[in-house]
């Protein structure tokens, strides 16, 4: 319950840091700010992946659970970079890191399937 309530915990603060990046005049985050919301989105999310790479099931069930939440992570991830993608390109211009980051969803998918199947 620990290791849940500290994901959540840090999930949140990742998730503020992240909405203030989406202040359009900089009102809240200045140029000295800026740089120190980056360092701290860089550390929350360390811990982030550190906590979700450690978790470990205790049953079959806390097995599919974790597997369910990841999907649901991997397919929303997914669906908002496609829909970013629809949208600049409809608008002009798409940016090029919408695209490197849905295929290194997809790319890591594969390696992780391929993984999982050559050594389990």
């Amino acid at each position: 319950m620990r290791l849940f309530n500290n994901e959540i915990t840090i999930s949140v603060l990742f998730l503020l840091i992240l909405l203030a990046f989406l202040d359009p005049v900089m009102i809240f985050m200045p140029s000295p700010a800026l740089y120190m919301a980056m360092a701290g989105m860089v550390i929350l999310f360390a811990f982030f992946a550190g906590l979700v790479w450690r978790e470990r099931a205790r049953d079959e069930r806390d097995e599919l659970h974790k597997m369910l939440a990841g999907r649901i992570g991997y397919l929303l991830g997914a669906v908002t970079l496609l829909v970013g993608i629809l949208v600049e390109s409809a608008a002009g211009h798409v940016d090029p890191w919408l695209v490197y980051g849905l295929g290194a969803m997809v790319v890591g998918k594969l390696v992780g399937l391929f993984w999982s199947r050559r050594y389990r």
